[in-house]
């Protein structure tokens, strides 16, 4: 097996390597240049964005005719990779989510209207946009059979009453994804609609206080209560909405993937200029033995992440749905990333404790990797299904 990327998926990588070192991580140590939801701010977020327009580095996703660069999942996966060296990182170059998916779903399942009015002013970066289907309990979440959000017929319009919440990027999206329940049928009984935030009939209830940095727009609760939606709205067709949540999902939680093994990544790089400097009882740090089996473990943990995660983009890429292969890659992602940026603190004392570094950032973020896009035990679940109903075949090599 060759991982050797081809020369213009390398130069991609190397010159987004170069744009994050030299453009966006001094923006990331001026803490002047955050907002009050220790993210980016506004101001220098805009300017980075259209450094990297300019530099040919945005929206590598989609295709070329989309106003992308056309990349593969493979090349995705080295580049979002260098994307998140940086915490401020995918933003700039129009790859962080939820705004990555929504723009893979509407250019693939959209007619040609609605990728005028919806994807092309995300591609362009004039807007934000947001996935509406988690749902407080009784309602669905893992489930979407849970669903509660419904949306009835009248007078020739959708009407939707409902209750959403920890829907990310609302507090800041301009064009919305809503799924809402239009029938009963367990497979046939959701659809996806799509809205826009000067729309009546719904509103934000509140911005969740969480525990980490948020991404920009928070992770809002929605209350639905007589929002109208015209036909040509609806995406894919009625009763298509749980296909279209599968078709978002799945490359979704991949390139979650891809992002978070760079943040693993700095967090190691962090902790080990630290221990090569940092001397105790007469040697290095790095001089230790426990602390070489710490960067070790870390390390190789980091590239399983990285030969999972690509083992699954080269499925996507072939046209699978690669449903196992993402969520071991979710899975074993999201564990190391916790890890890793644990050890990293211990590594670096009280230093790491503090916000001289980004490793308290990271350490907050990363708690919410193994439960977004599915929880670990979900996915853990998937696992359990495909091996009871493959057998031997589940490590196969096609």
């Amino acid at each position: 097996m060759d991982f050797t990327l081809p020369p213009a998926l390398e130069d991609y990588r190397r010159r987004i390597r170069d744009f994050v070192e030299t453009e966006i991580l001094p923006v990331e140590a001026d803490r002047s240049q955050w907002d009050a939801h220790e993210n980016i701010a506004d101001g220098p977020l805009a300017a980075l964005r259209a450094k990297a327009k300019a530099a040919g580095l945005w929206t590598l996703q989609l295709p070329q005719e989309a106003g992308g660069q056309g990349l593969p999942f493979t090349g995705l996966a080295a580049c979002y990779e260098e994307m998140n060296r940086s915490i401020f990182g995918p933003v700039c170059f129009n790859a962080a989510a939820p705004d990555d998916g929504n723009m893979r779903l509407l250019n693939q399942v959209g007619t040609a209207a609605q990728k005028r009015r919806w994807l092309d002013p995300i591609v362009e970066g004039r807007v934000r946009s947001a996935f509406a289907m988690t749902e407080p309990h009784p309602g669905g979440g893992s489930d979407p059979s849970m669903m509660r959000t419904r949306a009835e017929r009248r007078d020739g319009r959708w009407v939707i009453h409902g209750h959403k919440w920890f829907i990310t990027g609302a507090g800041v999206a301009q064009h919305f994804i809503l799924l809402a329940r239009t029938s009963d049928d367990p497979r046939k009984g959701l659809t996806a609609f799509l809205f826009d935030r000067d729309q009546p009939g719904w509103r934000i209830e509140r911005r969740i206080p969480i525990m980490g940095p948020e991404e920009h727009g928070g992770h809002c609760e929605l209350i639905f209560d007589g929002l109208e939606v015209a036909d040509e709205n609806v995406l894919m067709n009625v009763g298509d909405g749980l296909k279209a949540t599968q078709i978002r999902l799945g490359p979704a939680r991949l390139t979650h993937c891809m992002r978070w093994t760079g943040l693993a990544k700095r967090c190691l790089e962090i902790a080990g200029a630290y221990v090569k400097e940092r001397h105790s009882f007469g040697m290095p740090l790095a001089e230790h033995e426990g602390v070489q089996w710490m960067l070790g473990e870390a390390a190789m943990q980091i590239e399983i992440s990285r030969l999972l995660t690509m083992r699954a983009a080269a499925e996507l890429d072939r046209g699978h749905f690669a449903r196992k292969e993402v969520s071991m890659a979710k899975v074993q992602v999201a564990d190391t990333l916790s890890r890793t940026v644990d050890t990293a603190i211990q590594l670096c004392g009280a230093r790491g404790y503090s916000r001289d570094t980004v490793l308290e950032w990271i350490y907050r973020y990363a708690r919410q990797s193994r439960l977004v896009d599915g929880a670990s035990e979900v996915h853990k679940m998937v696992l359990s299904r495909s091996y009871l109903t493959e057998g031997d075949a589940f490590w196969g090599w096609s």
